[in-house]
């Protein structure tokens, strides 16, 4: 009997992995589609470094890209509209852009920069060590070497 109910569930064979993969992707591509993902992940390499700083992209609905904005950069980059556009469709390979609508966002603000740990005394034996070399930017370079070793250890 187990046989033949393992007979009736594969009527039709195996069938390849590819026929299952849309099935399984619609839903997701549904809430977000595999362009905007694209384009959210290369947005740095599509504006600049300059304009990636103060904008992210936010969605790509029905052609329109939704463009998180600090301050005037919506006046900027509605001048710089059909460049833009023109990038982004050249980068995504195919017309996913057709017009570009701006947000405002609040200034993120720059992470603030861990304040570096005092220096650490060498060990006696790394300060021999460095103390047989003669001077020059090559002891100089492996002495800082080994203060930064020594004061992340601590």
């Amino acid at each position: 009997m187990a046989k033949d109910s393992e007979d009736r569930r594969f009527v039709w064979g195996p069938r390849p992995l590819g026929t299952l993969i849309p099935h399984l992707t619609r839903p997701v591509f549904r809430k977000k589609s595999p362009a905007g993902a694209l384009l959210m992940a290369d947005w740095a390499e599509i504006v600049g470094p300059s304009l990636a700083a103060v904008t992210s992209p936010k969605r790509v609905t029905a052609g329109t890209l939704t463009i998180g904005c600090v301050g005037p950069v919506a006046m900027e980059l509605s001048h710089l509209a059909p460049q833009l556009i023109e990038r982004i469709n050249a980068q995504m390979g195919k017309p996913v852009v057709e017009r570009l609508r701006f947000v405002q966002q609040a200034a993120s603000a720059a992470p603030a920069r861990p304040r570096p740990k005092p220096e650490a005394p060498l060990p006696e034996r790394v300060e021999a060590g460095l103390g047989n070399l003669p001077a020059g930017d090559l002891r100089e370079a492996l002495a800082k070497l080994a203060r930064g070793v020594y004061r992340n250890r601590g």
